[in-house]
């Protein structure tokens, strides 16, 4: 994407030599969660598109887009790191997750409780898609989904 000026990060594909820096980056992983830095390490690896939005000071965050639910787009994840929240990083990321979708349709989804990630989502024009009970006991899960034109994102 663009180039990093003024503090405004670039978001760049992330490969196999950019997985510590999203281990650096996610909460759970930096906490030692070896099933994310699994994941982190498999999605790096090629089995994803990985999405890392950096600027002059450093890694800021990431988001994975898989082709797995369905066949459609997948939003599997998006973070950011904490000292990098609120300042529209999530926003960047989250476009270039839509502008990098192959698929006609793009989804994701986030616990009921997660408010931050639903106002990132609905400030951004997806819309909620389902409701999802059993995955974590007592916090639904909240499917999201942001429909495509041919090669342009609907606003």
């Amino acid at each position: 994407m663009d180039q990093s000026e003024h503090g405004v990060p670039t978001v760049r594909r992330a490969g196999v030599a950019d997985a510590a820096a999203l281990v650096a980056v996610d909460a759970l992983a930096a906490a030692g969660d070896e099933g994310r830095r699994a994941s982190i390490a498999r999605w790096c690896g090629g089995n994803a598109v990985v999405l890392l939005a950096e600027d002059p000071t450093g890694p800021l965050g990431y988001a994975v887009l898989e082709y797995t639910f369905f066949e459609q787009g997948f939003l599997t994840l998006l973070t950011v790191a904490p000292t990098a929240r609120r300042r529209g990083v999530g926003r960047r990321l989250l476009a270039a997750v839509e502008a990098e979708c192959a698929t006609p349709k793009l989804f994701t989804s986030t616990n009921v409780s997660h408010h931050p990630m639903q106002r990132l989502l609905q400030g951004a024009g997806w819309e909620p898609a389902g409701l999802l009970h059993g995955l974590d006991e007592g916090d639904p899960e909240l499917f999201f989904r942001r429909a495509r034109r041919t090669g342009h994102v609907l606003h």
